[in-house]
Parts: C-alpha cells; sequence; structure tokens
C-alpha cells in the first residue's frame, strides 16, 4: 500500500509532465511540492524501488505506467470530490481544494463510483479540469491557451483556471470569471496588466500571474463543427 505522500508525488511528477517535456527535474518537483531536492531525491529513490517512476541520472524522473495509474486515480477522486463538494454540499470553488487534498487518499473505489453517478459522470470539475474517467484514461487538458498569451480584440471562453489560491479565486468569482465565461481582450499593459471587457460590459484587470492561469479558447458558437478542421 502506497503512502498519501508517495501519491502525492506520483501526481505531482504526472501533471508536470503533462504540462511539460518529460524527464521532470528533482529541483522543479522540489519546487513544486515546496519540499527540499534531497528530500525529493530520497523519495524517487522508493518509488523507483516500486517501479512506479523511472529515473535518469542528472535528467530527472518519469511515471512509468503503473505510476500513471496511480496518479490518474488520484487525479480523479480530487476532481470529482471537488465536484461534489460544490454542487452536492454548498462549497465555493475557492474552498475545496484543501478539503480534496485530504479526502482523496481516503475514499473507497465503490464510493468514488456512486460520487460519480450522482454527479452523472462530469467530464470537468469546477476549475473546468478535465476528470479522467473509470476506465483512467491519460487526461489531455482542453485545447486552451493561457489568456496572458492573447493580444488585444480576441473574444474569448474561459476553459480552465489552474490557480488554487482561495483569495484569487474568489476575486475571479465575483468579478464573473469563471468557466464558460465569455470575454474580450480589451488592453494588454507593459506592466504586467491585462484587461478583459466582459458581455455584461464590466471590466476586469488581471495581473500577469493570474492571466497566465486563465486557460481560454475560442467560444463555442466560434468553433468549427465535427469533422470540420479549422483553417
Amino acid at each position: 500500500m502506497l503512502s498519501e505522500q508517495m501519491e502525492d508525488y506520483l501526481k505531482a511528477i504526472y501533471r508536470l509532465e503533462r504540462d511539460g517535456e518529460p524527464p521532470i527535474a528533482t529541483s522543479t518537483i522540489a519546487e513544486t511540492l515546496d519540499v527540499t531536492p534531497p528530500t525529493v531525491t530520497s523519495m524517487v529513490e522508493k518509488l523507483a524501488d516500486r517501479d512506479l517512476v523511472e529515473r535518469e541520472k542528472y535528467k530527472g524522473v518519469t511515471t512509468t505506467a503503473e505510476g500513471e495509474t496511480v496518479a490518474l486515480e488520484i487525479i480523479r477522486h480530487h476532481r470529482l470530490l471537488e465536484t461534489f463538494l460544490t454542487e452536492k454540499l454548498g462549497y465555493d470553488w475557492a474552498e475545496v481544494h484543501e478539503e480534496a487534498e485530504v479526502l482523496e487518499h481516503h475514499i473507497s473505489e465503490e464510493f468514488e463510483r456512486r460520487v460519480a453517478a450522482a454527479l452523472d459522470e462530469p467530464e470537468v470539475d469546477p476549475h473546468g479540469d478535465p476528470i479522467p474517467s473509470e476506465a483512467l484514461d491519460p487526461v489531455d487538458d482542453v485545447s486552451a491557451t493561457a489568456l496572458s498569451e492573447h493580444e488585444e480584440g480576441g473574444r474569448l471562453e474561459v476553459a480552465r483556471v489552474r490557480d488554487r489560491d482561495p483569495a484569487e479565486l474568489t476575486y475571479l468569482a465575483d468579478a464573473g470569471i469563471t468557466p464558460g465565461t465569455v470575454l474580450t481582450v480589451d488592453e494588454v499593459a507593459p506592466i504586467g496588466m491585462v484587461t478583459v471587457k466582459l458581455e455584461s460590459g464590466a471590466e476586469v484587470s488581471l495581473p500577469d500571474h493570474i492571466a497566465d492561469a486563465i486557460q481560454v479558447r475560442r467560444p463555442e458558437s466560434e468553433r468549427p463543427e465535427d469533422g470540420v478542421s479549422e483553417a
């Protein structure tokens, strides 16, 4: 049986792999988990002994097929729990991350199935993150890019918000910026600020680090139909 810490490491490594190019440096893992590099090295050795990761000396770490499955299971638990907490228990989206971090290690597979069924098999969580299927197929994040990458005038729809800071999530919700919100990039200032205009007419100025965390795509009404390629 794996410890909670081992599961947290596998989840973090998997996410880093999806966001970048593996192998993942131990220094990157240390920064992500807010631990020291020697601590990461010690845990990676334990995970490698269980064939959950492969370590390339001087290069970094990659999850094995078994390690990826464990990571996907924990991610599925986490995102289902976040969805359950918001939809069934009335939690705010800014509150659910820490709760799910604790609970994700302790639910049974039967509980997981019942939660998924009660939620009608959701595909994304309250932040727009994709929920792995029961078969634990690898999750490909929605085809979206950071808001900060877009030029003035672009009309976009929020796909997901990767920020987990409760204060910043509360600010975004109060401003009306959540998954599904359609907005237009009004101004990109050279001082590290992006101003967007919502369909309500409200204008919201966002620091670059928050604009980086907001993933956007073309509004659904402007996307090509299935089978029609985007030129």
